[in-house]
């Protein structure tokens, strides 16, 4: 991969989570670490999970960089044991920073997934990236004979890796930690689960979240609340539709179904049109996750006789109320959600035209709406 792609552990537009200064909103998550290291109890698999793009890589390389950059109590010399850490933090200028920086920390090992033989970057982390961690193991220890790893996603190892990870929770080398990121933690075996403490990160507030994507060097849009609606307190999700022109795809789409019960197909097909332009792949993607977002907004509508808040679109609030004013019509928008859904990631699965897949969607939207009067 050359410098300019991004790793599989790095969102797009955003610092790979080992140069992210600050980790924002997640102080629940950090203070349970540092009591278990406090208290020596620290357990030697962590699962750390939450929704994508809230900061689970960054508290990662965070408290790698703790537990390298901090000597063992039982190692302190003649002095006796320092005051316990109040903070995983540690100074920038410590040469474990600077040498993780680098990718050059010889107590660290990041499992990520690699390329095949073809060059290219597989779909999943496969066992001989795990069979890795056998040499790492067998270096001399350095810094205390601490180690740590950081596998990212868990999530992505097939099966064979996912065994062969389990024999390293089940009879871990000494003073070992590994840290595991998963998104869906239900996706890993349970024997993997059981055999590590877990972190939930949340997602983050409205206030967090400009701080977080302040940091990331992106431009804040016009609208921060439409941004934080849609995001739902992921970063890495604010940086996608910051970068793919979420906001406008969205406010254009909910325009279109004010236009309802008569659609005014020529904004439809214009939609379409630029969904299958060369190139669009991922815009179109995010079209199909927005407009998912938008039926989920659409029933929660009708089930609880309001429009959430805060709005993510201009006029959304009066759109979103006239479209589904009980539950009757909640249920019909959550019914319409789920086959337009599955009939498009289908469509995906077999190469439909992009175009005829978003004017499928509409046209399925437009035949609810008029049932739903």
């Amino acid at each position: 991969m050359s410098d300019d792609t991004p790793t599989p552990d790095q969102a797009p537009g955003t610092p790979h989570p080992r140069e992210t200064a600050t980790l924002f909103g997640q102080s629940e998550a950090e203070q349970a670490f540092l009591n278990a290291y406090n208290s020596d109890r620290l357990h030697h698999g962590w699962l750390l999970t939450g929704p994508r793009g809230v900061g689970k890589a960054t508290l990662a390389w965070q408290i790698a960089r703790f537990l390298l950059a901090t000597p063992p109590a039982e190692d302190d010399g003649l002095f006796g044991a320092p005051p316990p850490p109040e903070t995983l933090a540690i100074d920038p200028d410590h040469p474990v920073a600077h040498r993780i920086q680098a990718g050059a920390e010889p107590g660290l090992a990041a499992i990520t997934r690699s390329l095949n033989d073809q060059g290219r970057l597989r779909t999943e982390i496969v066992v001989d990236d795990i069979r890795k961690l056998g040499k790492f193991f067998g270096l001399s220890s350095a810094d205390g004979g601490r180690r740590v790893v950081i596998v990212d996603s868990a999530d992505e190892m097939n099966v064979s890796a996912a065994n062969a990870l389990l024999k390293m929770l089940e009879e871990p080398p000494a003073r070992t930690t590994l840290l595991l990121i998963s998104h869906q933690p239900s996706r890993l075996l349970p024997t993997i689960r059981s055999r590590c403490r877990t972190l939930r990160l949340s997602p983050l507030r409205a206030e967090d979240m400009q701080s977080a994507l302040a940091q990331t060097g992106a431009e804040l849009p016009a609208q921060p609340d439409h941004l934080a609606a849609l995001a739902a307190g992921s970063v890495g999700d604010a940086v996608r539709l910051i970068n793919l022109g979420g906001l406008e795809i969205y406010a254009e789409f909910i325009a279109i179904l004010g236009t309802l019960p008569r659609m005014d197909r020529q904004r439809a097909l214009k939609l379409a049109e630029a969904a299958a332009q060369r190139g669009a792949a991922e815009r179109f993607e995010l079209l199909l996750t927005l407009i998912d977002v938008a039926l989920s907004r659409l029933a929660l509508t009708g089930a609880t006789s309001a429009a959430p808040l805060p709005e993510a679109a201009p006029n959304e609030t009066e759109i979103l109320s006239r479209l589904s004013q009980s539950p009757h019509q909640a249920r019909k928008w959550a019914e319409v959600a789920a086959t337009i859904t599955a009939r498009a990631r289908h469509g995906q699965a077999v190469n439909l035209d992009p175009a005829a897949l978003v004017l499928d969607t509409v046209f399925k939207i437009q035949e609810t709406a008029g049932q739903s009067r």
